[in-house]
């Protein structure tokens, strides 16, 4: 059953991929279509709703399972939160605006037009984080503890993903380039510094580097020395080559997904420690 009145349950005319858990939708499938994202939904991820006079929740991303211990886990977080709640902020200003400057026209002005880029990249952002997520939710154990969204004190950044492992604490940050390849260029050498520099899609993004170094210097100040603490920019849906293509840019690691999650999964000297890293770093970086 649709979670609103902007989401309508059909059958797809063709094939889509589940904005949450990023499964293919085949064409003539039954799916939500959300209006207001644009985007498709499966229907194993739709809420099912008790009382059909109630409008159901929308659906949230799964949580990771509970301490063995039986006691309530620390608050992980929704991936994506912020990044979906400031899309959704500036989506209804822009309908505010056209619909008070245009009475009459206003709803087929909105019909006819999309949001400008500076808005829909939130939606963009949030999608992969929220897909992310959901598969860090899906691997956590005793040995992977994670948590999504955290703020940064002071600031109105964030944190994307939080990773706690035998190996140490990754910092993930998800990045959502469709079908741009990113790349690492360096330049320098013997008679000049050497410099290296992010490229996404041929684009300098050397910025995104320097955003995760300051993340990762943060969570290092606040776990210790004694701890490895490892930046990670996870590209989802990005255009990677068949042999190869990731890397590491001032040691921060360059990757997609299914490169990120056996890294998570590797022995370490840390076990003993995740528990008390977990609740230390949810403590000190609340959900955004």
């Amino acid at each position: 059953m649709p979670a609103s009145s902007d989401d309508k349950q059909m059958r797809l005319r063709y094939a889509g991929t589940c904005r949450l858990c990023g499964t293919t939708v085949e064409a003539r499938v039954e799916a939500i279509y959300e209006r207001t994202t644009k985007t498709v939904r499966c229907l194993s991820c739709s809420p099912t709703a008790a009382d059909p006079d109630e409008p159901s929740p929308a659906p949230e991303i799964e949580q990771a399972r509970p301490q063995a211990d039986g006691a309530p886990p620390a608050d992980l977080g929704t991936a994506g939160a912020s990044a979906r709640r400031e899309y959704e902020r500036r989506h209804a200003k822009r309908e505010e605006r056209v619909r008070k400057k245009h009475p009459k026209l206003g709803g087929f002005l909105l019909a006819i037009t999309n949001d400008p880029q500076s808005t829909t990249a939130w939606d963009t952002g949030a999608l992969g984080e929220e897909r992310l997520g959901q598969r860090l939710n899906e691997l956590a154990s005793e040995s992977i503890r994670v948590l999504h969204d955290r703020r940064i004190p002071g600031t109105r950044a964030n944190i994307d993903h939080l990773a706690v492992t035998p190996t140490g604490v990754y910092v993930i940050d998800a990045k959502r380039y469709v079908n741009k390849r990113p790349s690492l260029k360096v330049e320098g050498g013997l008679l000049r510094p050497r410099t290296e520099k992010l490229l996404v899609g041929g684009r300098d993004q050397t910025k995104l580097v320097d955003g995760v170094l300051k993340q990762v210097a943060l969570v290092q100040s606040i776990v210790g020395d004694h701890v490895p603490v490892t930046g990670v920019l996870c590209f989802i849906e990005a255009d990677w080559p068949l042999i190869g293509g990731a890397f590491a840019s001032r040691g921060v690691e360059v990757l997609w997904p299914k490169k990120l999650y056996p890294r998570l999964s590797t022995e370490g000297p840390h076990t003993a420690q995740i528990s008390g890293l977990h609740e230390l770093l949810a403590s000190a970086l609340p959900e955004a």
